[in-house]
């Protein structure tokens, strides 16, 4: 009887560590759609060849969404494609680089060093409140 004991809760553990292994992982935050975009864009000079345009897009902070005017950046590496933030209906996900060098998370808050002016106060902001 303890053998069969034994075996059922080591077929059961091998089972739970099976499905476990295979499970996949999903990051978003939950949260009502953003408001639509915002249409009239001007899209200053490109500042040099390096540089690409990040549209504008919607960021949550708290409950509430933030504006992110769109800039000229330099990508994390040469190739990087940016691809933009997106809410499915349920879940906001970052946006992010990616290209033969992998994936890069986006902080917005970070990429002011290879920023260029566009669309930022002279203090270097670009996030303005949905007011």
């Amino acid at each position: 009887m303890r053998s069969l004991v034994k075996a059922t809760l080591l077929a059961a553990t091998l089972l739970a560590t099976g499905t476990v292994i295979n499970a996949q992982v999903s990051v978003g935050i939950v949260i009502v759609p953003p408001p639509p975009a915002r249409v009239v864009v001007v899209v200053p000079e490109r500042p040099t060849p390096e540089f690409v345009w990040v549209e504008g897009y919607w960021y949550p902070v708290g409950n509430h969404y933030k504006w992110h005017a769109g800039y000229w950046t330099r990508p994390p590496y040469e190739g990087a494609r940016w691809v933009g933030p997106h809410h499915d209906g349920k879940r906001y996900y970052t946006g992010y680089w990616e290209g033969n060098r992998g994936r890069v998370e986006h902080d917005h808050h970070s990429d002011h060093d290879r920023d260029h002016d566009g669309g930022h106060d002279k203090h270097g902001k670009h996030d303005h409140d949905d007011k």
